[in-house]
Protein backbone atom coordinates (compact mmCIF):
# COMPACT_ATOMS: atom_id res chain seq x y z
CA UNK A 1 0.00 0.00 0.00
CA UNK A 2 1.39 3.64 -0.76
CA UNK A 3 0.69 5.67 2.22
CA UNK A 4 -0.02 9.74 1.86
CA UNK A 5 3.11 10.81 3.97
CA UNK A 6 3.23 13.66 0.76
CA UNK A 7 0.44 15.59 2.33
CA UNK A 8 1.74 15.58 6.26
CA UNK A 9 -0.37 18.75 7.24
CA UNK A 10 0.22 18.62 10.80
CA UNK A 11 3.60 19.82 11.58
CA UNK A 12 4.57 16.46 13.23
CA UNK A 13 7.12 14.60 12.16
CA UNK A 14 5.82 11.83 10.82
CA UNK A 15 7.55 9.04 13.29
CA UNK A 16 3.55 8.06 15.13
CA UNK A 17 4.08 10.49 18.12
CA UNK A 18 0.74 12.41 18.17
CA UNK A 19 1.17 16.68 18.31
CA UNK A 20 -1.95 18.06 20.12
CA UNK A 21 -3.15 19.18 16.92
CA UNK A 22 -3.29 15.74 15.71
CA UNK A 23 -5.38 15.36 18.79
CA UNK A 24 -7.48 17.99 18.43
CA UNK A 25 -8.43 17.07 14.64
CA UNK A 26 -8.90 13.81 15.49
CA UNK A 27 -10.82 14.40 18.61
CA UNK A 28 -13.15 16.50 16.24
CA UNK A 29 -13.72 14.31 13.47
CA UNK A 30 -14.57 11.15 16.05
CA UNK A 31 -16.77 13.15 18.16
CA UNK A 32 -18.49 14.19 14.81
CA UNK A 33 -18.55 10.99 13.20
CA UNK A 34 -19.08 8.53 15.44
CA UNK A 35 -22.61 8.54 15.33
CA UNK A 36 -23.11 9.14 11.75
CA UNK A 37 -23.12 6.74 9.10
CA UNK A 38 -20.12 7.15 7.51
CA UNK A 39 -17.21 5.66 9.55
CA UNK A 40 -15.92 7.41 12.31
CA UNK A 41 -12.17 4.89 12.26
CA UNK A 42 -12.59 4.99 8.70
CA UNK A 43 -12.60 8.80 9.02
CA UNK A 44 -9.58 8.83 11.77
CA UNK A 45 -7.45 6.41 9.66
CA UNK A 46 -7.99 8.16 6.51
CA UNK A 47 -7.08 11.24 8.16
CA UNK A 48 -4.15 10.01 9.70
CA UNK A 49 -2.73 9.41 6.27
CA UNK A 50 -3.41 12.90 5.58
CA UNK A 51 -1.52 14.17 8.52
CA UNK A 52 1.44 11.90 7.72
CA UNK A 53 0.69 9.89 11.17
CA UNK A 54 2.74 6.08 11.68
CA UNK A 55 0.14 3.57 12.14
CA UNK A 56 1.56 2.66 15.40
CA UNK A 57 -0.40 0.46 18.16
CA UNK A 58 -0.70 3.41 19.83
CA UNK A 59 -2.21 5.62 17.19
CA UNK A 60 -4.97 2.58 16.41
CA UNK A 61 -5.20 2.21 20.41
CA UNK A 62 -6.38 6.30 20.37
CA UNK A 63 -8.53 5.77 17.33
CA UNK A 64 -10.77 3.46 19.44
CA UNK A 65 -9.92 5.05 22.96
CA UNK A 66 -11.20 7.74 22.17
CA UNK A 67 -14.37 6.44 21.29
CA UNK A 68 -15.04 6.63 24.71
CA UNK A 69 -15.53 10.29 25.02
CA UNK A 70 -18.24 10.11 22.08
CA UNK A 71 -19.94 7.73 23.67
CA UNK A 72 -20.26 9.20 27.19
CA UNK A 73 -22.49 11.89 25.01
CA UNK A 74 -24.84 9.71 24.22
CA UNK A 75 -24.90 8.34 27.88
CA UNK A 76 -25.37 11.87 28.74
CA UNK A 77 -28.38 12.56 26.25
CA UNK A 78 -29.71 9.59 26.70
CA UNK A 79 -29.61 9.23 30.92
CA UNK A 80 -33.32 9.41 31.50
CA UNK A 81 -34.09 6.67 29.54
CA UNK A 82 -31.48 4.54 30.68
CA UNK A 83 -32.47 4.98 34.31
CA UNK A 84 -35.82 4.14 33.97
CA UNK A 85 -36.06 1.21 31.50
CA UNK A 86 -34.80 -2.20 32.41
CA UNK A 87 -36.02 -3.60 29.01
CA UNK A 88 -33.99 -1.62 26.83
CA UNK A 89 -31.03 -3.14 28.56
CA UNK A 90 -32.07 -6.44 28.01
CA UNK A 91 -32.09 -5.56 24.12
CA UNK A 92 -29.37 -3.94 24.12
CA UNK A 93 -27.15 -6.65 25.70
CA UNK A 94 -28.68 -9.32 23.48
CA UNK A 95 -27.37 -7.11 20.05
CA UNK A 96 -24.40 -6.71 22.00
CA UNK A 97 -23.55 -10.34 21.93
CA UNK A 98 -22.55 -11.25 18.61
CA UNK A 99 -20.19 -8.34 18.10
CA UNK A 100 -18.87 -9.52 21.51
CA UNK A 101 -17.81 -13.02 20.04
CA UNK A 102 -16.85 -12.04 17.03
CA UNK A 103 -14.92 -9.26 17.99
CA UNK A 104 -12.98 -10.96 20.64
CA UNK A 105 -12.19 -14.01 18.14
CA UNK A 106 -11.21 -11.18 15.13
CA UNK A 107 -9.81 -8.99 16.75
CA UNK A 108 -6.15 -9.58 16.12
CA UNK A 109 -6.80 -9.67 12.20
CA UNK A 110 -9.33 -6.94 12.38
CA UNK A 111 -5.99 -4.72 13.75
CA UNK A 112 -3.53 -6.36 11.61
CA UNK A 113 -5.21 -6.34 8.00
CA UNK A 114 -8.10 -4.11 8.21
CA UNK A 115 -6.54 -0.99 9.60
CA UNK A 116 -6.00 0.51 5.92
CA UNK A 117 -7.20 3.38 3.45
CA UNK A 118 -7.84 0.89 0.81
CA UNK A 119 -10.18 -1.06 2.88
CA UNK A 120 -11.67 2.05 4.62
CA UNK A 121 -11.64 3.78 0.70
CA UNK A 122 -13.68 0.50 -0.75
CA UNK A 123 -16.09 0.08 2.56
CA UNK A 124 -17.04 3.96 2.45
CA UNK A 125 -18.40 3.69 -1.26
CA UNK A 126 -20.13 0.30 -0.99
CA UNK A 127 -21.72 1.70 2.11
CA UNK A 128 -22.73 4.92 0.54
CA UNK A 129 -24.70 2.83 -2.16
CA UNK A 130 -26.43 0.56 -0.19
CA UNK A 131 -27.44 4.34 2.32
CA UNK A 132 -28.74 5.37 -0.69
CA UNK A 133 -31.14 2.28 -1.54
CA UNK A 134 -31.77 2.82 2.24
CA UNK A 135 -34.07 5.73 1.58
CA UNK A 136 -35.76 4.30 -1.58
CA UNK A 137 -36.88 0.91 0.88
CA UNK A 138 -38.32 2.79 4.28
CA UNK A 139 -40.39 5.56 2.13
CA UNK A 140 -43.66 5.03 2.94
CA UNK A 141 -42.90 2.09 5.11
CA UNK A 142 -45.92 1.95 7.94
CA UNK A 143 -43.99 2.01 11.74
CA UNK A 144 -43.78 -1.76 13.32
CA UNK A 145 -42.90 -0.90 16.54
CA UNK A 146 -44.71 2.06 18.91
CA UNK A 147 -41.48 2.35 20.82
CA UNK A 148 -37.77 0.82 21.33
CA UNK A 149 -38.80 -1.67 24.90
CA UNK A 150 -41.25 -3.31 21.74
CA UNK A 151 -38.38 -4.80 19.46
CA UNK A 152 -38.47 -8.37 19.56
CA UNK A 153 -35.57 -10.36 21.04
CA UNK A 154 -35.26 -12.02 17.36
CA UNK A 155 -35.13 -8.26 15.98
CA UNK A 156 -32.15 -7.20 18.74
CA UNK A 157 -30.04 -10.45 17.46
CA UNK A 158 -30.87 -9.29 13.72
CA UNK A 159 -29.55 -5.61 14.92
CA UNK A 160 -26.45 -7.36 16.75
CA UNK A 161 -25.31 -9.55 13.87
CA UNK A 162 -25.54 -6.66 11.28
CA UNK A 163 -23.47 -4.07 13.39
CA UNK A 164 -21.16 -7.10 13.23
CA UNK A 165 -20.26 -5.86 9.57
CA UNK A 166 -18.67 -2.74 11.08
CA UNK A 167 -15.46 -4.85 12.22
CA UNK A 168 -14.32 -3.78 8.51
CA UNK A 169 -12.93 -0.39 8.77
CA UNK A 170 -14.90 1.80 6.61
CA UNK A 171 -18.36 0.24 7.42
CA UNK A 172 -19.57 2.53 10.13
CA UNK A 173 -21.17 0.62 13.34
CA UNK A 174 -23.98 3.47 12.85
CA UNK A 175 -24.84 2.47 9.56
CA UNK A 176 -24.40 -1.09 10.05
CA UNK A 177 -27.09 -1.06 12.86
CA UNK A 178 -29.05 0.91 11.68
CA UNK A 179 -29.46 -1.37 8.53
CA UNK A 180 -29.67 -4.00 10.89
CA UNK A 181 -32.57 -1.82 12.87
CA UNK A 182 -34.42 -1.15 9.62
CA UNK A 183 -34.78 -4.86 8.69
CA UNK A 184 -35.91 -5.78 12.18
CA UNK A 185 -38.88 -3.40 11.98
CA UNK A 186 -37.88 -0.34 13.17
CA UNK A 187 -38.54 3.29 11.35
CA UNK A 188 -35.69 5.80 10.24
CA UNK A 189 -35.85 7.94 13.81
CA UNK A 190 -36.33 4.67 16.27
CA UNK A 191 -32.82 2.91 13.90
CA UNK A 192 -30.98 5.55 14.97
CA UNK A 193 -31.76 5.87 18.42
CA UNK A 194 -31.27 2.07 18.86
CA UNK A 195 -27.63 2.64 17.18
CA UNK A 196 -27.17 5.25 19.09
CA UNK A 197 -27.91 3.09 22.61
CA UNK A 198 -26.41 -0.07 21.05
CA UNK A 199 -22.97 1.94 20.85
CA UNK A 200 -22.82 2.33 24.91
CA UNK A 201 -21.96 -1.45 25.69
CA UNK A 202 -20.61 -2.20 22.49
CA UNK A 203 -18.07 1.05 22.46
CA UNK A 204 -17.18 0.29 26.20
CA UNK A 205 -16.42 -3.47 25.27
CA UNK A 206 -13.94 -2.85 22.21
CA UNK A 207 -12.38 -0.25 24.23
CA UNK A 208 -11.99 -1.51 27.31
CA UNK A 209 -10.23 -5.12 25.66
CA UNK A 210 -8.77 -2.58 23.62
CA UNK A 211 -6.86 -0.90 26.02
CA UNK A 212 -6.64 -4.31 28.62
CA UNK A 213 -4.06 -5.41 26.26
CA UNK A 214 -1.74 -2.29 25.68
CA UNK A 215 -2.38 -0.32 28.84
CA UNK A 216 1.06 -1.48 30.00
CA UNK A 217 2.51 -0.01 27.12
CA UNK A 218 0.80 3.69 27.47
CA UNK A 219 2.99 6.12 29.39
CA UNK A 220 1.63 9.62 31.03
CA UNK A 221 2.00 11.37 27.98
CA UNK A 222 0.04 8.78 25.94
CA UNK A 223 -2.23 8.45 28.66
CA UNK A 224 -3.18 12.65 28.75
CA UNK A 225 -3.09 12.78 25.09
CA UNK A 226 -6.42 10.13 25.30
CA UNK A 227 -7.94 11.55 27.67
CA UNK A 228 -7.93 15.04 25.69
CA UNK A 229 -8.88 13.43 22.90
CA UNK A 230 -11.67 11.63 24.58
CA UNK A 231 -12.91 15.13 26.04
CA UNK A 232 -12.70 16.46 22.52
CA UNK A 233 -14.46 13.64 21.25
CA UNK A 234 -17.54 13.97 24.01
CA UNK A 235 -18.08 17.99 22.99
CA UNK A 236 -18.55 17.21 19.10
CA UNK A 237 -20.46 14.03 19.75
CA UNK A 238 -23.38 15.85 21.75
CA UNK A 239 -23.17 18.51 18.92
CA UNK A 240 -23.61 15.83 16.35
CA UNK A 241 -26.22 13.66 18.15
CA UNK A 242 -28.71 16.43 18.82
CA UNK A 243 -28.78 17.49 15.13
CA UNK A 244 -28.47 13.75 13.34
CA UNK A 245 -32.05 12.80 14.58
CA UNK A 246 -33.94 15.76 13.10
CA UNK A 247 -32.00 15.74 10.10
CA UNK A 248 -32.70 11.93 9.54
CA UNK A 249 -36.39 12.17 10.11
CA UNK A 250 -36.47 15.09 7.70
CA UNK A 251 -34.02 14.19 5.15
CA UNK A 252 -33.41 10.63 5.47
CA UNK A 253 -29.79 8.87 4.56
CA UNK A 254 -28.87 9.55 1.33
CA UNK A 255 -27.11 12.93 1.95
CA UNK A 256 -24.29 10.64 3.91
CA UNK A 257 -24.60 8.01 0.71
CA UNK A 258 -23.74 10.17 -1.59
CA UNK A 259 -20.90 11.76 0.94
CA UNK A 260 -19.71 8.39 1.46
CA UNK A 261 -19.26 7.42 -2.22
CA UNK A 262 -17.71 10.98 -3.01
CA UNK A 263 -15.46 10.26 0.10
CA UNK A 264 -13.92 6.88 -0.59
CA UNK A 265 -13.62 7.86 -4.39
CA UNK A 266 -11.43 10.48 -3.70
CA UNK A 267 -9.37 8.68 -1.42
CA UNK A 268 -8.98 5.93 -4.00
CA UNK A 269 -7.61 8.46 -6.67
CA UNK A 270 -5.58 9.66 -4.26
CA UNK A 271 -3.89 6.64 -3.37
CA UNK A 272 -3.63 5.68 -7.42
CA UNK A 273 -1.97 9.56 -8.15
CA UNK A 274 0.54 9.07 -5.27
CA UNK A 275 1.45 5.41 -6.14
CA UNK A 276 1.92 6.61 -9.89
CA UNK A 277 4.05 9.51 -8.10
CA UNK A 278 6.32 6.78 -6.16
CA UNK A 279 6.86 4.71 -9.46
CA UNK A 280 7.84 7.69 -11.84
CA UNK A 281 10.50 8.85 -9.19
CA UNK A 282 11.83 5.15 -9.01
Amino acid sequence: MHRFHNLNLSGSTGTGNLSIIDVIILGIIEGLTEFLPISSTGHMILTSEILGLKSTEFLKTFEISIQLGAIMAVVYLYRERLMTSFVVYQKLFVAFLPAAVIGFLAYDFIKGYLFNAYVVSVALIIGGVFLILLDRWTSGREQIYGDLEEVSYTGAVQIGLFQCLAMIPGTSRAAASIFGGIFAGLDRKQATEFSFLLAIPTMFAATGYDLLKTSAELNQNEIILLLTGGAIAFIFAWLAVKAFIAIVVKHGFHHFGYYRIVLGGAFLLLSWWIGMEVHQEL
